[in-house]
């Protein structure tokens, strides 16, 4: 049990990233624990309680800083619990190779508009209907996403709210760990009921990136915006490769 000690540390680094930029410490959890020989349905079920811990202390700390986005937290919040469903049963019996190069493309995507788009400007989420539509039908995507890779599905909500959106960095990664809430709870549930996790080895995570949600929260107010865009940036881009490199098997 002492050996796995080194899974608090792991849990800390993930979480500071993860409430900085919104994304949940997930990207970071999955590809190390699965480095380190956990089979895929372990490294997921465990991630899912680390990214809930990570979006529960760093919600408690945006929320004191009135950057989240209430409104359209709950509404996307919401809708991706079905998805997280889904995702948990399927992750276990289906083969996601073209599933992530697909994946990979959206994220490539995503991280190239950002990096084109000179200024994007802040306001408050109100979409019209038909963007909320899409909006919807991208959150349960990001359920799905959740459940199946352990990453929380920060990695939709974040480029979907900026955007499509057109909400601030500064207030979108905010908002990603408000809706991580649902969708990793939910997740976490389901993956439970499956008898998929290790409990000591969530616990272990989850310490860790709850005192990094805490400590993201805080940094994030001295980051500047163009500073958060190209960390995003630099994140998706890296979890598009990696996606690739899984599906392909070139390594």
């Amino acid at each position: 049990m002492i050996e796995e000690l080194w899974l608090i540390p792991l849990g800390f680094v993930a979480g500071i990233l993860g409430s900085i930029i919104g994304l949940g410490g997930g990207i970071i959890i999955v590809p190390v624990l699965t480095f380190m020989g956990f089979s895929p349905t372990l490294a997921v079920s465990n991630s899912l309680f680390a990214v809930f811990s990570n979006s529960v202390a760093s919600t408690a700390m945006y929320a004191k800083q009135k950057r989240i986005e209430l409104s359209l937290g709950w509404k996307l919040g919401l809708i991706a619990v079905p998805g997280t469903i889904l995702g948990a049963f399927v992750s276990s019996e289906i083969s996601p190779d073209i599933f992530k190069i697909l994946f990979a493309l959206v994220l490539i995507s995503s991280a190239s508009y950002i990096f084109l788009k000179r200024k994007i400007e802040e306001k408050p989420a109100d979409v019209s209907s038909i963007l909320l539509v899409f909006s919807a039908g991208a959150s349960f995507f990001a359920g799905i996403i959740s459940s199946l890779f352990g990453i929380g599905g920060g990695l939709i909500f974040v480029p979907l709210m900026v955007v499509a959106l057109g909400i601030s960095m500064k207030r979108a990664a905010p908002t990603s760990q408000f809706i991580l809430m649902f969708a990793s709870f939910s997740g976490l549930i389901m993956h439970s009921m499956l008898g998929h996790p290790d409990y000591y080895q969530a616990l272990l995570l989850s310490i860790g990136a709850f005192a990094g949600g805490i400590l993201g929260a805080r940094l994030s107010l001295e980051i500047k915006e163009n500073k958060l865009k190209i960390i995003v940036i630099i994140v998706l881009v890296a979890a598009a490769i990696k996606l690739i490199i899984d599906s392909t098997g070139i390594f």
